[in-house]
């Protein structure tokens, strides 16, 4: 079994417009959560979210290329531009042939969607722009991704609701572990602030009108966001041999399915993902010092973390430091996971552990170390970053510092 390195790491999100910038924000426990600014916002009962602000596509892509680029894709093009370039790789011959794309979206082009819905349905119009449909399919970051940087390997992209980007960055450290892809760009981006993406998810009756506040004890639900983050996966020895910077190193992943309900977390099956990626990773409960937890600041899903937790470390849970960075930006449904992978990567590199912010009153049921509001210095060995979906669909991924 090959080894697996991360090489490169690139992002957009609420916080930032780039990894260094995300990591101090991080630091900082700053808050990327505001006032929505989109189109007919007065008629939606949550007008807040963690939206990227001050984005102007024209400053990065040309007239045609935004006339394919839905808003996600555009995300995932930026932190995959930075990503690749800081892993300082060229794509050509037998390289491209043996590298590939993986991403997560769950939404995927929900601004072209919405957009057009709207055209049609009410301005009344008979005609949509010719590219709308590739320009909205979920696999047209993936693909655009390939084309970019002539990856010839294989490319694909993974829809498990907010489990997405831990999905397709498992299935990227299994392509090179197996020693069916070299390099795989990996990672996930979401853009679902429009009218009609806000307006489903009020439906659910789970979104928060003021904050997002995680394990906290007047938390009253998740906040969206949207954004990208984009990594550079490659084979350990194939990284050595051409001096590259290594960030950290994926260690194990693994998948379970609470076959139980369509969006009540199981404590089970995520208790099961988490001991598995362990177990995946040959690692012991006492090894890991820190989780980026899923942590999206609803009532079901939280103390259902935390208690899977407590079964899955049993006496060591509560020696763990375990924090929800979607307090800070948002919860970017397929695109979460991966922007939250930075945060795993700061605390395996830089010995910065990222809060939960807006923590202000403990909660019984969430009775762990989570970090409240102020990041903390802190050496760890070994972390998990968590993901649980709507579906009964849990990932989680395990690293170990370089």
């Amino acid at each position: 079994m090959n080894r697996v390195v991360i090489t490169g790491q690139g992002t957009i999100n609420a916080l930032a417009s780039s990894a260094a910038d995300t990591f101090e924000a991080f630091r900082e426990g700053r808050c990327g959560i505001g006032p929505l600014d989109i189109r007919d916002v007065e008629r939606l009962a949550i007008q807040i979210g963690g939206q990227v602000r001050g984005y102007d596509p024209q400053q990065e892509f040309n007239r045609q290329e935004i006339s394919l680029y839905d808003r996600f894709t555009q995300f995932t093009l930026h932190a995959a531009r930075e990503a690749i370039s800081q892993s300082g790789l060229v794509f050509q011959g037998e390289l491209a042939a043996q590298s590939g794309v993986i991403l997560g979206t769950s939404g995927g082009g929900l601004n072209t969607q919405d957009e057009n819905y709207r055209a049609v349905y009410e301005e009344g119009k008979n005609r949509v722009h010719p590219f709308v449909v590739p320009k909205l399919m979920n696999n047209a970051a993936a693909s655009h991704v390939s084309m970019n940087y002539n990856l010839k390997g294989p490319s694909f992209t993974v829809a498990t609701a907010c489990a997405s980007s831990n999905h397709a960055m498992g299935q990227a450290f299994n392509f090179i572990r197996s020693g069916m892809a070299k390099v795989m760009i990996t990672g996930g981006s979401e853009s679902m602030l429009c009218f009609g993406g806000v307006k489903a998810w009020e439906g659910l009756r789970v979104m928060s009108k003021d904050a997002c506040r995680p394990f906290c004890a007047n938390r009253n639900g998740m906040v969206q966001g949207e954004g990208a983050a984009v990594f550079v996966m490659e084979d350990y020895e194939f990284a050595k041999a051409r001096g590259a910077e290594i960030l950290a190193e994926v260690v194990g992943f693994a998948m379970t399915s609470d076959a139980s309900d369509i969006v009540m977390p199981s404590r089970q099956g995520a208790a099961r993902a988490i001991s598995g990626a362990m177990k995946d990773a040959k690692i012991n409960p006492a090894e890991v010092g820190y989780i980026n937890a899923h942590g999206t600041g609803t009532t079901a899903n939280d103390k259902t973390e935390c208690a899977a937790v407590s079964d899955a470390f049993g006496a060591h849970a509560d020696n763990l430091m375990m924090s929800s960075t979607k307090s800070m930006h948002g919860h970017v449904i397929g695109g979460t996971g991966a922007i939250e992978l930075l945060a795993c990567i700061m605390a395996l590199k830089d010995g910065v552990i990222a809060p939960t912010i807006g923590y202000e009153e403990p909660d019984p049921e969430c009775a762990l170390d989570v970090v409240p509001n102020e990041a903390r210095d802190a050496q760890v060995d070994v972390v998990l970053s968590n993901a649980f979906a709507f579906g009964g669909l849990n990932a989680v991924l395990a690293l170990r510092r370089a």
